[in-house]
């Protein structure tokens, strides 16, 4: 589900847990002064044009991890794409300079190197020890931790992002990933083989959802006509990509409007949360 220039593996997530880690990755103020300068910070806040949000230009002096919290706290509010690439510029440059590497000058310390990874990885993100950030190879992941990893790509799917969030290190798109992870929960067990229509009713009948093929029964309850139509869309879904996709990490070519993508995007994002809630 990739759009041209929106590569998801060069912004990381931002959350109110990432921001105050990365303040403090940032913090001397307790320390002797070292690298990156408030010059290096304030180049990488210019750089996404958060400068209208920086605590810096506002009159009066502050620290670089008030400038760094208050400028992203303004961006998760109000342009969370650009805090995700500031998020990125900023690890760039504390790693640039030494900041994870123990015979470091600029060293930040265990600590903060800790609570950031911590805060990363419930987004489904990985902090390495020489300080990149990368989705988590989810085939890596199983039980609670895969649940949990699931959900942050299918609500990230819900709010329209276009940057991918398809699963790293797979070629399965979400609904199938979730849909196979269901029935490991459910059944212990998931056929690799299974194409994407039979793996999403497999997965739907081990939560006890209805799909088409379930005989409507008289005086049911509404609700099993929207697990029919879920499903349904799920399939259109899948079958709009694999009829448009190029295949080469580029779900929707020229022919997809952005529009229609954003809406795929959101309807997978809510029917894999939908059969997560069923776990």
């Amino acid at each position: 589900m990739s759009m041209p220039g929106n590569n998801m593996a060069n912004r990381p997530p931002l959350t109110d847990a990432i921001i105050v880690a990365l303040a403090r990755l940032v913090d001397d103020s307790q320390t002797e002064k070292r690298e990156p300068s408030h010059s290096d910070i304030e180049f990488q806040i210019d750089r996404v044009k958060l400068s209208m949000a920086d605590p810096g230009r506002q009159g009066k002096p502050v620290g670089k991890s008030k400038r760094v919290r208050g400028t992203l706290s303004w961006a998760l509010s109000n342009n969370v794409q650009a805090g995700e690439m500031l998020v990125a510029g900023l690890l760039a440059t504390v790693q640039g300079y030494g900041g994870f590497r123990p015979d470091s000058t600029n060293y930040c310390g265990a600590e903060a190197i800790a609570n950031l990874a911590s805060a990363v990885a419930t987004q489904g993100w990985e902090l390495t020890p020489e300080g990149g950030l990368q989705p988590r190879v989810l085939a890596s992941l199983s039980g609670k931790e895969l649940t949990t990893a699931l959900r942050t790509y299918a609500r990230r799917a819900q709010q329209g992002a276009l940057d991918d969030p398809l699963l790293a290190g797979t070629a399965k798109d979400l609904l199938e990933a979730t849909a196979a992870h269901v029935l490991m929960q459910k059944w212990g067990s998931s056929s690799t083989s299974a194409n994407s229509p039979t793996l999403l009713g497999q997965a739907f009948t081990a939560l006890g959802l209805a799909t088409p093929s379930d005989t409507v029964a008289a005086g049911e309850l509404a609700h099993k006509r929207v697990e029919r139509t879920a499903y349904d869309l799920g399939c259109a879904l899948n079958a709009l990509r694999n009829k448009e996709g190029t295949g080469h990490g580029r779900a929707w070519d020229s022919r997809i409007t952005p529009s229609q993508a954003r809406f795929a995007i959101e309807s997978m994002g809510s029917i894999a949360l939908f059969m997560l809630d069923g776990l």
